[in-house]
């Protein structure tokens, strides 16, 4: 123990690894016999180890460099979410993440979002919307939860009760649709 706190700084080299503990044990274990065994050449002069060092210094940069493509991986993965949940992600996704994707994820939220209001003047432009071209402007959806009164482009609004249909412009639904509100119904 007394060992392992003295390489306490080794830590610093393990930020972002929360989520993989194998990797962050495996990377400490190896910067710690990495320590030891270049502290033993330096001081007994051991040159045989060179190539142990070596090796053990090669594998570390390998594992950083997997952790950090595992890191950009799950970061474009967070990204993509905002494209298809929309700025509130379910409980169930939000579970599977860690403090700092939150986050990460709140802070691309506000960035896209002020970037949408510097868009089509006043009222912004949202780019999330119809991210494949619509076949028709209008479609037919089926209310699977409560959700109270939406308004329409007319100025009427329509109760979204549990289980009722109804005609609605595609561009006002989408995001009730990728919530779980709505689903589309195919005729």
């Amino acid at each position: 123990l007394v060992i392992i706190n003295r390489y306490k700084h080794a830590n610093q080299l393990l930020v972002g690894f929360e989520n993989f503990p194998y990797a962050e044990i495996h990377i400490f274990v190896l910067f710690f016999l990495y320590i030891l065994t270049r502290n033993e050449v330096k001081s007994g002069g051991r040159s045989d180890l060179i190539p142990t060092i070596k090796f053990r210094h090669c594998s570390l940069l390998r594992n950083r460099r997997c952790a950090v493509a595992y890191l950009y991986d799950r970061l474009l993965r967070i990204r993509a979410l905002r494209w298809e949940y929309g700025s509130v992600l379910p409980n169930a996704l939000r579970f599977h993440m860690s403090a700092e994707e939150v986050e990460w994820f709140n802070h691309y939220k506000k960035s896209l979002a002020t970037y949408m209001r510097s868009l089509g003047g006043d009222e912004g432009l949202d780019i999330t919307q119809d991210m494949k071209p619509p076949k028709s402007l209008y479609i037919e959806v089926r209310c699977l939860k409560d959700y109270g009164e939406f308004e329409v482009d007319d100025g009427t609004s329509v109760l979204l009760k549990k289980n009722s249909q109804h005609f609605l412009p595609r561009w006002k639904c989408e995001q009730l649709v990728r919530q779980g509100v709505l689903e589309h119904v195919l005729s």
